[in-house]
């Protein structure tokens, strides 16, 4: 977690204190309540696709007693599709993680009127939407990627 450095006055920046009026903390404590709810649905979530991903596992490792033309997918498919549903719910779990730091501390600081407590909430919120925005550009940099892919490869199968 990275540590909030405040301004000194040596650098020549004025140190002001950011107070919080009645509205505003109103808001930022509903705020609060929706962000606990979406992270406890988020939690919930997690647990689903941990236990789809066992589930999976399962399924498809046993799917060559069922069918013998398979039987080399289901170990091998079993393994992957249960890695990959682990490494989404692994994925998954940091946002809703931070997202629940965010509201715990928030509802703390406004409950306590602590400046620190309520500094390091937003520390959360922003590593919430940092990950977020860093996930949302890894899949868009996966998606161009693909889209020129599939351009290239239909080019290339043109002119055969």
């Amino acid at each position: 977690m990275e540590e909030i450095v405040e301004p000194s006055e040596e650098s020549g920046t004025d140190n002001f204190e950011l107070q919080l009026n009645e509205s505003a903390k109103g808001f930022l404590k509903e705020a609060t309540k929706w962000a606990y709810f979406l992270s406890i649905l988020g939690f919930i979530g997690v647990g689903f696709v941990v236990l789809a991903a066992i589930f999976a596992g399962v399924i498809f490792a046993n799917i060559g007693h069922f069918n013998k033309s398979m039987r080399s997918f289901g170990l091998m498919g079993g393994s992957l599709i249960s890695a990959i549903y682990l490494v989404v719910a692994a994925l998954y779990f940091f946002p809703i993680y931070y997202l629940n730091r965010f509201a715990s501390k928030a509802n703390l600081a406004i409950r306590d009127n602590n400046s620190a407590l309520l500094a390091t909430s937003f520390n959360y919120l922003k590593s919430h939407f940092k990950y977020i925005g860093v996930m949302a550009l890894i899949v868009l940099c996966l998606y161009l990627f693909l889209f020129a892919s599939a351009i290239v490869a239909a080019i290339a199968v043109g002119y055969r």
